[in-house]
């Protein structure tokens, strides 16, 4: 059954035509109504549709500005769409923004508590699933220490084992996973592997075309908003690789 289904999915926001830097120009725009320019709309997606069924991997590609980052806190409820539709079945579990979710002045130790229990863990959960997080973020020696301290890289690994250990139906992660090294990106992809052979849906927000063609089935390809394609992994691949001239690959020019 379909886990994700999005049916004219339209995203607007209203562009400020100034800020006010100084009380000078707050007083005159308030008051005076000088030096003022007009709002403007500006369409993030514009009548997106798909369906994700059960136990199956969508992959968003796209390049800066196409619309990803805005799908995706659509799909977890952290923003409404302006129009359209989206019916979300099943629990999810999200890494989207580095760091969200963490308090920067609490301790590694206290994020997972904090972070588990908002993507919906009881506390006994967390503490029994605590050691395999921080376990797999290879944090031990780091545990107690404040989050601020950390790394990017740091932070990833703890968010992503964090979001991982939910044991969610559905699974969404943004770009932010190529703060990691080479090693916990492959550490996460078979996290990701394993979690798919379990059925738990997939959406996969990635510029790296590799890990797209590794974890999905389908992918969405947007561009300024709008869908350009969207179908299996390898033919929208292929499309948005000639788009965009990147190399294909070997094997693809035999």
């Amino acid at each position: 059954m379909p886990v994700i289904e999005v049916n004219g999915l339209c995203k607007k926001f209203m562009l400020r035509a100034d800020r006010a830097d100084s009380f000078s120009k707050m007083f005159n725009a308030l008051f005076l109504r000088t030096g003022r320019g007009e709002d403007r709309e500006f369409w993030a997606l514009k009548e997106i549709n798909f369906t994700l069924m059960e136990g199956k991997s969508l992959g968003v590609i796209g390049v800066n500005g196409s619309g990803k980052s805005t799908l995706l806190k659509l799909l977890t409820g952290t923003l409404r769409p302006t129009e359209g539709h989206i019916t979300v079945r099943g629990k999810r579990s999200s890494l989207i923004e580095l760091g969200a979710g963490f308090h920067p002045d609490f301790s590694g130790r206290d994020n997972v508590y904090l972070n588990g229990m908002i993507l919906g863990m009881s506390r006994a959960k967390v503490k029994e699933k605590f050691e395999e997080i921080v376990a797999f973020a290879e944090l031990e020696q780091f545990i107690n220490v404040p989050v601020k301290y950390y790394s990017s890289g740091m932070q990833a690994r703890l968010g992503f084992a964090a979001a991982t250990a939910v044991e969610p139906d559905i699974l969404i992660v943004d770009e932010v996973l190529a703060v990691g090294d080479s090693s916990f990106q492959l550490k996460c992809l078979n996290r990701i592997r394993e979690m798919q052979d379990r059925g738990v849906s997939i959406v996969l927000v990635s510029h790296g075309m590799g890990d797209i063609e590794a974890v999905c089935g389908e992918v969405l390809w947007l561009h300024k908003g709008e869908a350009v394609m969207f179908g299996k992994t390898e033919d929208v691949v292929r499309e948005y690789r000639v788009n965009q001239g990147l190399p294909l690959p070997a094997l693809a020019n035999n």
